[in-house]
């Protein structure tokens, strides 16, 4: 089964869309809402509207696994409640002004910036899935 991005965005009116690249697949899938949850159950039923509609047409179709994937800026302001800037500066190595363009849309992060603060978070997550109390 193949495995296709599902790209997080939020709007200017704090909407969020989701959609996937075009090219990947004969369909097109979108989800809105007011929240990610809600815009991702709209994207899961418009997938099974169109797997439905496929089955009922005689068409074959393309069964995929979504990988939920957020457009930077959006990850930055969903997870402000958890990270503030300064702390991100630290976790990714990407200077904490820079990292304030991004979450306000006046500066997009070029490909090496998006790995970089892809690797900082990755390695932060896993730091925190090793940690013990007694």
């Amino acid at each position: 089964m193949k495995e296709i991005d599902a790209i997080i965005e939020q709007a200017s009116d704090g909407n969020y869309s989701i959609y996937h690249d075009v090219d990947a697949l004969p369909y097109l899938i979108t989800g809105t809402g007011k929240t990610v949850e809600l815009a991702k159950a709209d994207f899961i039923q418009g997938y099974e509207d169109m797997k439905q509609y496929s089955l009922e047409q005689g068409e074959d179709f393309v069964e995929v696994n979504w990988r939920w994937t957020y457009d930077t800026a959006t990850f930055l302001r969903d997870y402000a409640f958890a990270f503030s800037l300064a702390g991100l500066s630290r976790i990714t190595g990407v200077n904490q002004g820079i990292l304030s363009h991004y979450v306000n849309g006046t500066s997009r992060p070029s490909a090496k910036t998006i790995a970089k603060i892809q690797n900082g978070i990755s390695v932060f997550a896993r730091t925190l899935s090793d940690v013990k109390f007694v």
